[in-house]
């Protein structure tokens, strides 16, 4: 790291006022911040002095998700050996889920990063952090078969109507990856959902497999609920899926780290799983008794487990800048989001999947959530006063 901190030091005077590369200084300053902490100091008043800042921030996100990214990177290879009915070892289904998803990673980095230096070096502002997670949330939320000229359309697209055309990182009022989801999901479903895990594999004699690479079990839980995996498998994982999506378990790691570290809202996840399951048992409540099998019956418990409700709840419904603040606007928040997934779910067919919307739906509403528990407290403070 010290040789490192030498190189930087050394060029440094070119991209600062009156160098040569001066107008590439947000490219540079982008790139000292994230490998070392600021060392700007405060010169009067009251601060409260730490290094996380922003970048520490948003790394701590992306740890987060390394484990849902590791186990979907095996799960890959294992829906792929599985379709085929090969056996094979667990390290040769990651290193084939890892040739398949590596890439939709770097794409989804390497555009949405230059779309960031490319608007903070003709702004001469610093480069946005927020895209760091971003960055890897995208990959996380999209089909293996995804191409990835629609990856790179989908960063670009959150990038610059999602983030940029509001000011960057910490103006938008939706979350940038789900808004990117979004887009690719309304504006190419045939590649989002559906039959589209479908290859053709020389080891089983060039036969066609199709198979799902959305989400398999709410595609087949609206006509049977019955059909779906067991809650075993729903938890650990092993169904096909979104390719950070699938594991609960891994989810859970992650949710673990965002709360003793601070970074993420226990309120709002707690809240939003609480919100679903509720709604799951008022729905088994009014379920028809005539129809054993319609969705309504399906356990609350399950709600929680297929799908991206997991996902969603842990990395999504917690963004700092698109959730609500208050701490009686958090459990608002969640409550209503995991109530709504599970409403669009059972009563929406034809998109069973209703996490992504609900959340995008309570970002617009977040700030009148928190307006609306200001209010009350201020009326409560008036009357006591």
């Amino acid at each position: 790291m010290k040789f490192i901190r030498n190189l930087l030091d050394s060029v440094k005077p070119q991209f600062e006022k009156g160098g040569k590369l001066e107008k590439w200084h947000p490219a540079y300053d982008a790139f000292e911040t994230l490998m070392f902490v600021p060392d700007t100091t405060t010169k009067n008043g009251v601060h409260v002095r730490d290094a996380m800042d922003m970048k520490r921030t948003m790394m701590t996100v992306i740890f987060a998700m390394i484990p849902c990214l590791l186990f979907g990177m095996w799960n890959v290879g294992y829906q792929h050996y599985l379709a085929f009915g090969i056996e094979t070892t667990h390290l040769d289904k990651f290193i084939f889920g890892a040739i398949k998803v590596l890439p939709i990673v770097v794409v989804s980095y390497a555009v949405g990063l230059g779309v960031e230096f490319i608007f903070g070096v003709i702004k001469g502002h610093p480069i946005s952090e927020g895209y760091l997670v971003t960055g890897m949330l995208i990959p996380l939320t999209m089909p293996v078969t995804i191409p990835l000229w629609m990856v790179a359309l989908g960063a670009v697209f959150c990038t610059l109507l999602g983030k940029e055309i509001f000011g960057g990182t910490g103006f938008n009022f939706m979350n940038p990856a789900l808004l990117a989801r979004a887009f690719l999901f309304f504006a190419f479903p045939a590649f989002m959902s559906g039959e589209v895990w479908t290859d053709l594999s020389p080891e089983a004699g060039n036969t066609v497999v199709d198979a799902y690479s959305g989400a398999t079990n709410l595609a087949v839980f609206d006509t049977d609920y019955t059909a779906i995996q067991s809650v075993s498998d729903l938890f650990w994982g092993f169904e096909q899926g979104s390719i950070g999506e699938t594991s609960v378990f891994m989810i859970l790691i992650g949710a673990a780290f965002l709360i003793i570290s601070g970074v993420g809202s226990w309120r709002i996840i707690l809240s939003v799983f609480l919100g679903g399951y509720l709604m799951g048992l008022l729905m088994n409540s009014l379920a028809p008794a005539d129809n054993l099998s319609h969705s309504m019956h399906m356990p609350a418990l399950n709600h929680l487990l297929i799908g991206s409700f997991a996902f969603g709840a842990v990395f999504m419904a917690t963004d700092p800048v698109t959730a609500a603040h208050t701490q009686k606007g958090k459990w608002i928040y969640g409550l209503l989001i995991g109530a709504f997934t599970v409403i669009l779910r059972v009563f929406n067919p034809a998109y069973p999947e209703g996490m992504m919307l609900s959340i995008l739906l309570f970002n617009v509403f977040a700030p009148l959530i928190d307006h609306m528990v200001v209010e009350q407290h201020i009326k409560k403070r008036l009357k006591h006063a």
